[in-house]
């Protein structure tokens, strides 16, 4: 695919979670694409000061994905777009299954399932014929792991409701992403130490030699915005993780 097949020239992009990580990753793609890009993420940052320097083409908002009203009055108040793309995922209460409350399972579909339909429910009626909405899910759907069952949940329903849409709201495209181990902020709770050493396993064990970067979630979304024939499918951007074992 050459340059021109990828262009997004006079497109307007919206990414949710695009202030930061694997979101920011896919606003420097788009941006470079030639789009016009809206990143929207919980935290304004002085990052993001600094990456608007850079990219004059990105504007970056203040959403709160977990507030329907917020949601729907920042749709309202952007207009039109053609593409979007759902990287943010709200902290949540994760821990062993009988640890948990009823409150903090909900929280968990509360805040990346329902926050990522939320998303598409109110962008879809500003969307033209042949937009897109990309979702992101995790390797978790393939590969459980202990504490994490609501959100293998969450990012199963995301997977599921990819092909429901891609029916329901066609010609508009409807797409996931499914990321292994990146490299962003969503590690920074790890201790350093710890941190490196599981991250030279990954290089050691993974088809792919290396430890995911956020440009590859870009390059991947970007992907999904420009080929308009491709919807309702699940794209695994892991390195093989799923190949393999790092326990």
């Amino acid at each position: 695919m050459n340059g021109d097949e990828q262009s997004l020239s006079n497109q307007r992009v919206v990414i949710v979670g695009g202030t930061s990580g694997m979101g920011m990753g896919a606003a420097r793609a788009a941006c470079q694409a030639g789009a016009d890009v809206i990143a929207l993420g919980r935290r304004p940052s002085a990052r993001m000061v600094a990456e608007q320097r850079v990219h004059g083409s990105i504007t970056f908002q203040s959403l709160d994905m977990t507030d329907d009203t917020a949601v729907e009055q920042m749709f309202e108040t952007l207009g039109t777009l053609d593409h979007l793309l759902i990287t943010a995922t709200p902290p949540s209460p994760g821990g062993p299954f009988l640890s948990q409350t009823m409150a903090n399972a909900q929280a968990v579909l509360h805040g990346k399932l329902l926050g990522s339909w939320s998303c598409a429910r109110h962008a879809a009626p500003r969307m033209p014929k042949g937009g897109s909405i990309t979702f992101t899910a995790g390797g978790l759907v393939t590969k459980p792991r202990m504490g994490a069952s609501m959100m293998m949940v969450a990012f199963a329903g995301l997977e599921a409701l990819t092909r429901a849409l891609a029916l329901e709201l066609g010609p508009i495209r409807v797409n996931t992403i499914r990321p292994g181990v990146i490299d962003s902020e969503m590690w920074a709770g790890m201790p350093q130490a710890k941190r490196a050493a599981f991250f030279a396993l990954v290089r050691q064990r993974f088809p792919a030699g290396r430890v995911g970067k956020i440009d590859d979630i870009g390059k991947a979304a970007l992907f999904l915005m420009a080929n308009d024939f491709v919807t309702g499918a699940v794209i695994e951007v892991s390195g093989g993780e799923t190949l393999v074992s790092i326990e």
